[in-house]
């Protein structure tokens, strides 16, 4: 069928996320049943590829079926996807997605902490990821994996060193529990980070960071008893498992949930968009950026100058003296 042969083609050859994956296929489905009520042959479905029958999808999807517009475009980017892998393949002469318009989307500012609330964060758990902690650690020797308190002091430091990642780095999640021993080259101070597409690009280490990663990789050797190779999971239970996403999604909740100030979602993402904020608003160009954050293009990183630009709104507002003086400079009405 040709919805298959295309999920074979963005999982073999684009090389898309098993999650995408499922996501295309889904909305090829929903398509399918919409446009092809008796049945979703081949033929059914080259027929169904017009921009009338794709208009009356995106209608569906708004009205009937209430989705934003965001969801609706996501579907609408799906079928073009489809529509040009069948170009590709002789079966279609035109997409007939792009003669359909799109329903207008509210740009979103990405969400981010303030300073503030991290270095009060890396403040208060300074003691887990410092050499004291693991002297202690080191100190329960073989037993340490099966000490209630070498264990806790354990998940307390490998808390500290997700967040200390995720903050410094702004990396994803899944490219987080992808990390492998080997990743950190602590000697060139860089990250090693297979992001999406299988595209891997180097971050580089703050002084603080490479630290910190080498005390940690000192006490998992303690935990687990023995060291391990450069492909083995660079973060781990104090039993030697790997992460798995939720488990990084709980530490974030539970490690920021202390404080105060952060009010807000608790996420991996937002993580990323406080470091890639904190470096527009100090003065790195938005390709670095891009670069740092394994976006495939620019337009990705764009969304981030909002921020920027809110914060010059107030500066301005507060510092300008027409704008301190309600528009004028002392004029009498």
């Amino acid at each position: 069928m040709l919805k298959d042969s295309y999920i074979d083609y963005i999982r073999e050859i684009r090389r898309y996320s098993p999650r995408t994956q499922d996501i295309y296929e889904s909305v090829i489905d929903g398509f399918i049943e919409f446009s092809c009520p008796d049945g979703g042959s081949d033929e059914a479905l080259k027929e169904a590829l017009t921009p009338v029958m794709i208009r009356n999808y995106e209608v569906y999807l708004m009205d009937d079926r209430a989705e934003d517009p965001r969801t609706v475009n996501l579907h609408l980017s799906v079928l073009s996807g489809f529509c040009r892998y069948l170009i590709r393949k002789d079966i279609i002469l035109s997409n007939p997605v792009r003669l359909v318009a799109r329903p207008k989307t509210a740009k979103r500012i990405p969400v981010f902490y303030r300073d503030e609330s991290m270095e009060e964060y890396f403040k208060n758990t300074e003691q887990d990821a410092g050499e004291e902690n693991l002297e202690v650690l080191q100190a329960f020797g073989p037993s340490a994996g099966k000490d209630k308190t070498a264990i806790e002091m354990y998940r307390r430091r490998l808390s500290r060193m997700i967040i200390s990642l995720l903050s410094n780095t702004g990396i994803r999640r899944s490219e987080l529990v992808g990390l492998k021993v080997g990743s950190a080259d602590l000697g060139r101070k860089v990250l090693k980070v297979l992001g999406k597409g299988d595209k891997m690009r180097e971050i580089p280490l703050i002084n603080s960071l490479c630290n910190e990663i080498s005390l940690y990789l000192q006490s998992v050797d303690t935990m687990v008893g023995c060291q391990r190779s450069a492909d083995d999971p660079l973060l781990v239970t104090e039993k030697g498992r790997k992460l798995y996403p939720v488990y990084v999604d709980r530490v974030i909740k539970s490690e920021l949930g202390g404080i105060k100030s952060i009010t807000g979602r608790k996420s991996p993402h937002v993580l990323r968009h406080t470091l890639a904020t904190e470096l527009l608003n100090n003065g790195t160009d938005l390709y670095s950026i891009k670069e740092l954050l394994g976006h495939s293009s620019l337009a990705a990183t764009q969304v981030y100058t909002h921020n920027s630009i809110e914060k010059l709104k107030n500066v301005y507002n507060n510092a300008h003296p027409r704008a301190k003086s309600g528009g004028n400079y002392g004029d009498s009405d």
